[in-house]
Parts: C-alpha cells; structure tokens; sequence
C-alpha cells in the first residue's frame, strides 16, 4: 500500500469519527460572515468592535502542540490566521478537533479578531465546525515535483498550492472582458453561433466528427464560426463579435490545443485596412487594461504594443529575409530553394503554398515587436477577397508579436460564384487526401447569393494574448483543462 493509500485509510476513519458523533462532514451550507480578504481589510475595526464572526477556508497550515494550535485559512479571497486555544474552545471541541482535522479540510471558525504578539492578524477561536473532510493530502513541496505535467492533469491542486497559477485565470478572464468593452462602446453587439455543425468551414483544418442520433447524421465540432458570423452579416448585421471555444484535431504543442479560445468580429462596410487599424486599437487598450501601460517584458523581451505597429507585406517579408522576390521567381527557383533548405511540402506542389511555407519558415519568427504581415497568396485563402490591384493576393493580414500569430484577418470574400469555385477545387483537394481542406457549404453560397456587403473578419487568440499578458510560455498555462494524453 502506498504512503497515499494509508493517508486517505487514516483520514476516513477520521471521517467515520465525525459522523460517529453526529457530525455533519459535509454541510450544505456555510455560517460564514465575512470573506477573509475582508477580515483583512477591515481587520481594524473588527479588532475595536471586538465582534464575534465566522469565517472559513481550507486548512494551509496546522502549528503548535499542547494546549494551542495556530492555523492558516484560505477562502479563494485570501488568507488568515486561526488561533485555537484549549481554555476557551473546552476541552471537548479542542481535543475534538486534534482527534479529526487535517491540513487541506475545509472548516470554519467562529470567534474575534486580535493581534498577536508578532503582529499577525488573527482570530481566536470560540466555535468550530468540520464544512468538507479531506480525504488526500496535499502536496508538501507542489514544486517539487518531478512529473510537472501533474499540474496540467490536477489543476484543481495546482491552484490550491500555487496563488500565481489562479493569478494567471484572474488576468485571462479580465483580458476576455476588457475585449468585451472595447467592442461594446464601439456599439458591436455579442452573438452565439453553433459549435455542432452539419458541415465544418470557416477554416483549413481537420475537425472532430461524432453524430446526430436523432437524425442519424454526421456532426462535427466547429473549427471556426466564421461562416456563421458571415450568416449574420447578411441578415444585416453590422457590427457583431463572438468568443468562440473552436476544435481542431490537429497536433499539440507550446503554442497548439485542440479545443481553444478565439475572438472573431465582423464589421460590414469595411476592409481589411480597417481590420488592421482595429486589431491594433483593441490589443494596445487590452495591454493597458491590464497592465496600466503599452509596455510588458515576455520571456525576458521587452514588447511594446503602442500602436502604429509595424506593418510590412508577405513580398517584402520574404524578400528581406532570403532575398528572393517571389513576383520575379518562377516555379522552379522556389522549387530549387526548398530543397536547398529540406523543406517538403504537403502534397502536391502549389506555387501559394510554397511562398506561405517560406514565409513561414524564414519571416515569421523574426517578428518580435507587434508586427502585422499582409497580402497572402491567393490560394492559401479562399474565404478572403483578391486585392484588385493584384489578384494574385488576397487582402488577408495576421499579427504576430514574439514570432507567434496571434490571429488572422480578412476582407471577407462575398461573391459567391467565386467562393463556389475555390470550394470545388478545396472538394478535389479534400478527395487527394488534404485533410485540412476545406468543405463546400451550399447554404452559405445561398446566404451569399442573397447578398452580403464588403466585411472585414478579425480575430485574436485568446490564449495566446495570455500567454504574453502573464509571461507564459506555454499555451497549457493559460487553459484550465489543457488535453492531455491519459496516462493509461
């Protein structure tokens, strides 16, 4: 049996002691009065008044022996210092207490508030009460672990035994709200779309698929709500966002889960200029929100986020980085110039590919400092509109900062006998054996057919704007429940 094994047989008989004598281990409800970040900073005057209150939390710390025994409380708000003393709670509720209770219990305490002799805020105690048993200990030195990726599989420990880790969530769910009242004073109105879908789009990806039994149909889990969004816009719509839990069965790594988090918006009447323009407005106002500044160090880089970013083209990109001109080299030099380099492609040769694979390889980490990459290759794009000036190229731009996308952004394509052809050559791609390519969706051409005006998509990852916000470098870190591979 192992040394857990003994702690949990001990701890329930410690249980089986409670309800012996009549001792409710899990209460449905709680006597407490005042949360302890309030006991804190209120500490003051509830000393004066010399009140009597109830507070709780999970037991931190036990100190002491003998007669007095001194603990640490934490409720989420905070934490706080028990004291309980023999004379005053008697010697059946203390002894009692010795007999049942284990760090990691939730209690609570009843008593008033002093200061000890060291200075500590503290409240003696005249009452207690078990509010949940423990029945696993909790880790000593939660850093000292060797297997680190317990973190990720017992998050619900990790938060216990790391307040970093919660601060991590804190600023993640204020980034998310203060996204939420950029658009909001901007007059753009929230919406949900589906996540199940009868037809995947909006993407290049490979998705989860399950199954409607009621209609005995395929079902897939949505890789973007894109094409819903567009829905809107052409039951008019102007101005719309969404935060888009979307799934791609795709690979995992620093920067990649399979279920994650996206801000998408559409806004009718406008291009991607104004998509550029935006992205940077709502990112510096994010960064000051929650940093007071435009400013922050990640991984030991100082990033500034004051807009006007850096903007440059996938052309001049390409051609300051490996010197070639990709308007002046034919098939054959990027050819020659991916096997100089043992760089394969997947599948079949396409000139568009091959420009977005050395943009990727060569440009893309070199984008430190808040970048914005513009004009794709059109047939890496089929949901984005060709630039008039160029129709090689779509008016498609992404933001990267510290060599990492941070979202992709297109003037939408909204002439549906065009979408209906790039649907029909991704259908031919998809029988090849691309397993990202994209679906046609008959219904959307409708949707488009019935017409819908100029629209520029944006996004933002909101995983990845927390990693930078809070220093991680990890995507694991700033997702509650990162996947993981089950260890049996």
């Amino acid at each position: 049996m192992s040394s857990i094994d003994e702690i949990r047989d001990a701890r329930i008989k410690k249980l089986e002691l409670l309800k012996k004598r009549g001792c409710e281990a899990y209460p449905a409800n709680s006597k407490r009065e005042i949360s302890l970040k309030d006991a804190v900073d209120d500490f003051e005057n509830l000393e004066k008044g010399k009140e009597t209150k109830w507070i709780a939390g999970r037991i931190m710390s036990i100190r002491g022996q003998g007669a007095i025994v001194f603990i640490t409380l934490n409720d989420g708000t905070g934490t706080f210092q028990g004291l309980l003393k023999k004379d005053i709670l008697g010697d059946e509720k203390f002894d009692f207490w010795n007999e049942v209770v284990d760090i990691g219990d939730f209690v609570e305490i009843q008593g008033t508030f002093f200061t000890t002799k060291r200075g500590e805020k503290t409240l003696e105690a005249k009452d207690w009460r078990m509010l949940s048993k423990s029945l696993r200990p909790l880790p000593e030195k939660w850093h000292g672990l060797v297997d680190v990726e317990e973190r990720y599989r017992k998050r619900y420990v990790d938060l216990i035994m790391n307040p970093k880790v919660k601060d991590v969530f804190v600023t993640r769910s204020k980034i998310v709200e203060a996204v939420r009242e950029f658009l909001l004073k901007d007059n753009y109105i929230e919406v949900q779309t589906p996540i199940l879908q009868p037809i995947y789009g909006g993407g290049s990806a490979r998705p989860f698929t399950s199954k409607l039994n009621a209609l005995d149909i395929p079902l897939y889990m949505r890789i973007s709500n894109e094409l819903y969004l567009k829905r809107l816009v052409v039951g008019g719509f102007e101005k719309i966002f969404e935060f888009s839990a979307d799934f791609r069965n795709e690979g995992i790594d620093r920067s990649h889960n399979p279920e994650f988090m996206l801000f998408e918006a559409m806004t009718a009447y406008k291009d991607y200029v104004f998509g550029m323009q935006i992205i940077e407005d709502i990112t510096e106002y994010v960064v000051k929100k929650i940093t007071g500044g435009t400013k922050i160090i990640y991984q030991g880089v100082e990033l500034d986020f004051k807009k006007p970013w850096s903007r440059v083209n996938m052309r001049d990109a390409i051609k300051e980085y490996t010197g070639i001109d990709i308007e002046e080299a034919d098939d054959k030099k990027l050819k020659l110039f991916l096997a100089e380099h043992k760089i394969e492609l997947t599948g079949k040769y396409v000139r568009g590919n091959a420009i977005m694979v050395i943009s990727e390889e060569f440009c893309e980490k070199k984008f430190i400092q808040p970048t914005i990459l513009y004009d794709y290759p059109v047939e890496t794009s089929p949901l984005a509109k060709q630039k008039e000036s160029n129709p090689k190229y779509v008016e498609r731009f992404e933001q990267y900062i510290y060599g990492m996308e941070v979202g992709n952004n297109y003037s939408e394509l909204n002439d549906p006998q065009i979408l209906e052809k790039n649907w029909k050559a991704q259908e031919e791609a998809l029988k090849k054996g691309d397993e990202e390519a994209q679906r046609m969706d008959k219904d959307f051409i409708n949707a488009l057919e019935v017409g819908m005006p100029a629209t520029c998509g944006i996004a933002i990852s909101i995983d990845r704007l927390t990693m930078l916000l809070t220093n991680q470098n990890s995507i694991r870190d700033v997702i509650f429940f990162p996947f993981m591979k089950p260890k049996e």
